[in-house]
């Protein structure tokens, strides 16, 4: 009986600590630029494909902003609320996901992206990509 559950004590910490290298979940997101924490993303799988959305704004002056920069269908509409982050999916034997892109709703520009759980699954390092420049933020994971 001890046996079984110190087996299952070890398998259920396992499972845990591989559900942490995933970058689904709820992520605090600070500045590139300032180091400032500014929202919170939930990032989500649906059949292999993971998309984030802006659950929250922290700045309560800039909860009610508009994406007036942005050229696609969330012109104008609420940050609060918008999927950013679109089209991930999980490359081939790494902990790296890419193939997506991400939209800075503070300029409207749209980059590719790849995310990558690091410091076991705490962190997430976001890339977003044009052409050969690209900027990356750490985000740290709220739950």
């Amino acid at each position: 009986m001890q046996r079984t559950a110190i087996a299952l004590a070890i398998g259920f910490a396992s499972f845990a600590a591989m559900a942490q290298m995933s970058p689904v979940g709820l992520w605090k997101t600070i500045d590139d630029k300032d180091g400032t924490a500014k929202s919170e993303i939930r990032i989500v799988e649906n059949g292999g494909v993971v998309s984030g959305k802006v659950d929250k704004i922290l700045d309560p002056k800039t909860r009610d902003d508009k994406c007036v920069e942005c050229s696609d269908e969330r012109k104008d509409q609420p940050i609060q609320g918008m999927e950013i982050l679109r089209g991930l999916r999980k490359a081939d034997g790494k902990d790296v996901w890419e193939g997506g892109n991400v939209l800075d709703p503070n300029n409207g520009k749209v980059y590719r992206a790849t995310v990558t759980p690091i410091e076991g699954g705490a962190k997430l390092q976001m890339r977003g990509y044009i052409g050969f420049f690209y900027r990356t933020q750490t985000w740290i994971r709220v739950q």
